[in-house]
């Protein structure tokens, strides 16, 4: 005896909100993108409506204004840094196999469209509360970088070292990454990450050069 049962057209209610999650990070993405070109200052809601093709009004459906895109694409780049340190503590190893893994992770996303909106604009064009609520996500992250610096160096890995200028120069040296970075260049990020990283942990000068 044949099924005659047929599909419903309609989607289901875990189908709709899937599908309404994927255009909303749409929206944020090709806003990122938009803000990583000309800033936030210079960018309208029209032309993030017209790079994806839909009015504006349909915009509206997905998020409220401009600042809070910007919120949602600064929160989403600190996220995936704030992850991707949980995601180093999980698969274990020294503090210093942690540390480089974090490093070189936060060296990805910030050639990524939201990590680089998180470096070339940044909260500054928010409204003070929504600046203390990204603020508060970096100085978590901030803490894990001094607490990782700590701990190699008391497993004898880095040199002695204070944990806060340290945490800052990495952070610094990383996050300036988003600045020249040209996805159409030649360098990968892989690489970029490989050499920066090389570079910060190691120093430019020969063993026995450069001590003051």
């Amino acid at each position: 005896m044949g099924d005659n049962t047929e599909a419903s057209p309609w989607a289901s209610a875990g189908d709709r909100r899937r599908s309404r999650l994927d255009k909303r990070e749409a929206v944020l993405r090709a806003a990122a993108q938009i803000f990583n070109e000309k800033g936030f200052q210079n960018t309208s809601l029209d032309e993030v409506a017209q790079r994806l093709n839909v009015t504006k009004p349909t915009l509206y459906y997905y998020v409220r204004s401009k600042d809070e895109i910007l919120f949602e694409c600064v929160k989403i780049g600190l996220t995936m840094v704030q992850e991707s340190i949980q995601e180093v503590e999980v698969q274990g190893g020294s503090a210093l196999d942690k540390l480089r893994a974090a490093m070189r992770r936060y060296a990805q996303i910030v050639t990524m469209d939201f990590g680089r909106c998180l470096i070339l604009v940044g909260e500054d064009p928010l409204p003070a509360e929504s600046q203390v609520k990204l603020r508060r996500i970096k100085a978590d992250i901030d803490a894990e970088f001094r607490r990782l610096i700590e701990q190699a160096v008391a497993e004898g890995d880095l040199r002695p070292c204070d944990p806060k200028i340290a945490a800052f120069t990495i952070a610094g040296a990383l996050s300036w990454i988003a600045r020249w970075y040209k996805p159409s260049g030649p360098l990968r990020p892989d690489d970029i990450a490989d050499q920066s990283i090389t570079l910060l942990l190691t120093g430019l000068c020969r063993p026995g050069k450069g001590e003051n």
